[in-house]
């Protein structure tokens, strides 16, 4: 039987996405053929047969979106493929579009609650025309998939369609540091970013003298974070990284004390999230500050291996840091870690979206 040719769609760095690397890797495995179109500069997922790339003259901003949509389309048109994976809701309408006309099958991959992310919350249109594009091309997929099961129910309800839930697990890494942390470093990976509680964090920095806090990633707010570390004086004890092959990035968690993913719970998009940094940090043997937002509520049900807190806070966050300095319960949490990290792995993960796609 002739594998089939599935084209994953994104706008996303695929340096960097994880989640699309690990999804064209399984789907490789599986036996179907991947290529990508993308705007990414950095070359093809190595799992992945082909990544085409998709110019656009516009970098940012809503224009970007309409020309990238505009020429994906057209490159989608005149392609052969059997399904068309669209990752995340900024190339649905293309991969929609593209599908009505070729009468094929489409896979929609919302990565995030995208009209509630909060870059968009408080611009009242272009929330109406994301969720606009979301109720045209939704249900007219094969396949919808999200990252956790509180999002899920979200969209679910919402747009009327049955969402499976594939988290973002990591694969299993070879090896996990087995001792304890004894260095002062407080590690977040990620992009910088409105309402990730990243400004509440550098200003906890300032109750916090024995610790250390590094960020890898870029963002939005790289040029507002580095202002507040110059204006409060903590640039020996904040260390902006920049972005880190994710290779890099498990080894570097290892070597740190505590990890953090601090949310504002004002967007439904944070507020229905899990993170992928989260299984991160417990692959890692990493213990870890959170949200007490339904997701992660359910994993330290579960797990344990996380500290969650109640708002975003200074003196939350502060007291968060404390109690993680008792060396018996952080020890705890870094046990927890361990024993997650043998469960939490996209080995298992994979076989839900792969057995998905053999009985769409």
């Amino acid at each position: 039987m002739k594998a089939l040719q599935i084209c994953i769609v994104t706008t996303s760095d695929l340096m960097y996405d994880q989640r699309l690397s690990r999804i064209s890797k399984s789907l490789e495995g599986a036996g179907f053929h991947v290529s990508f179109f993308s705007r990414s500069k950095h070359g093809q997922i190595a799992n992945a047969q082909q990544n085409i790339i998709v110019k656009a003259i516009f970098k940012k901003s809503f224009l970007f979106y309409l020309e990238f949509n505009i020429r994906l389309f057209v490159k989608l048109v005149f392609r052969k493929w059997d399904i068309v994976y669209s990752s995340d809701a900024d190339t649905l309408l293309a991969a929609a579009l593209a599908n009505l006309l070729k009468r094929k099958k489409l896979i929609f991959d919302a990565h995030e609650y995208f009209e509630e992310s909060p870059e968009i919350v408080d611009k009242p249109f272009v929330q109406w025309v994301w969720e606009s594009i979301c109720r045209f091309g939704i249900p007219k997929a094969s396949l919808c998939l999200t990252v956790s099961k509180s999002l899920a129910d979200a969209l679910s309800k919402k747009y009327k369609v049955s969402f499976l839930t594939i988290r973002n697990l990591p694969e299993k890494q070879k090896s996990i540091p087995r001792s304890i942390s004894i260095n002062n470093i407080i590690w977040y990976q990620g992009v910088l970013n409105i309402g990730r509680g990243l400004e509440q964090m550098i200003s906890a920095m300032v109750h916090l003298p024995e610790f250390e806090f590094h960020l890898a990633g870029e963002g939005d707010l790289s040029n507002n974070l580095r202002k507040i570390v110059e204006d409060l004086g903590l640039y020996e004890r904040v260390k902006f990284l920049g972005w880190k092959h994710p290779n890099e990035l498990h080894e570097l968690a290892s070597n740190a004390y505590i990890g953090i993913n601090l949310l504002d719970g004002f967007s439904s998009n944070y507020y229905h999230s899990l993170a992928n940094k989260t299984f991160d940090y417990i692959q890692a043997g990493l213990p870890s500050i959170h949200m007490d937002f339904p997701e992660y509520r359910d994993l330290k049900k579960h797990y344990g291996a996380t500290h969650l807190i109640p708002d975003l806070s200074e003196a939350s966050i502060i007291a968060a840091i404390k109690q993680m300095q008792d060396p018996i319960f952080h020890a705890q949490l870094k046990q927890e870690c361990l024993a997650a990290s043998q469960i939490l792995i996209w080995q298992e993960e994979e076989k839900l979206l792969v057995g998905a796609l053999e009985n769409m």
